[in-house]
């Protein structure tokens, strides 16, 4: 069984449902197997972290304070699955003026590699976005595309080159448990 530094996750799609820039914890709710997913994936990390691209403050569509309470959410819910989150990194930015922040910049990922000590070389990206892959690779991680969210558009597209490919997020932590 292979071991990973640190798992990352993006967030919509991929731990919880994405019906577009959500902006109120009543609309924010996760897979009903992200948990037993996360527990599968604890066996092979020593912790988690989460990169999300929220470019809906940017276009006005997300207030910040409400963001700032769903990820309180997140921290608060990974905490009592005694789950290891070491923080929620997201950019802002719109999608016309990325900063190397937004993925598939890396500039999120090397944040929580420095403020964490974390060897992005050992970790793991999933998600369900050409950029969560794009930006692993720029990162020299594997990764894995999950076909929930915007996962079968991802797939479809030939220049997509995820290490796995997995239905959702509990196929692919049973698949990396068991390898």
């Amino acid at each position: 069984m292979k071991k990973y530094d640190t798992i990352f996750l993006d967030r919509d799609g991929t731990i919880n449902f994405d019906p577009g820039y959500i902006n109120s914890l009543d609309d924010f709710k996760f897979y009903d197997f992200t948990f037993e997913a996360l527990k599968n994936l604890k066996k092979i990390t020593r912790q988690f972290c989460i990169i999300s691209n929220q470019s809906g403050v940017a276009r006005g569509l997300i207030d910040p304070t409400n963001l700032s309470m769903i990820h309180d959410f997140i921290l608060n819910k990974f905490f009592d699955e005694n789950l290891n989150l070491l923080g929620i990194y997201y950019c802002t930015d719109h999608p016309e003026k990325p900063t190397k922040n937004r993925k598939p910049g890396i500039g999120m990922f090397e944040k929580a590699a420095s403020d964490h000590n974390i060897d992005l070389k050992k970790s793991l990206m999933i998600g369900d976005n050409d950029c969560d892959i794009e930006a692993a690779n720029l990162c020299n991680m594997e990764s894995v595309l999950v076909l929930t969210g915007k996962g079968k558009i991802a797939k479809s597209n030939p220049n997509i080159n995820a290490s796995y490919i997995s239905d959702d997020l509990l196929t692919a932590s049973l698949a990396l448990r068991d390898s």
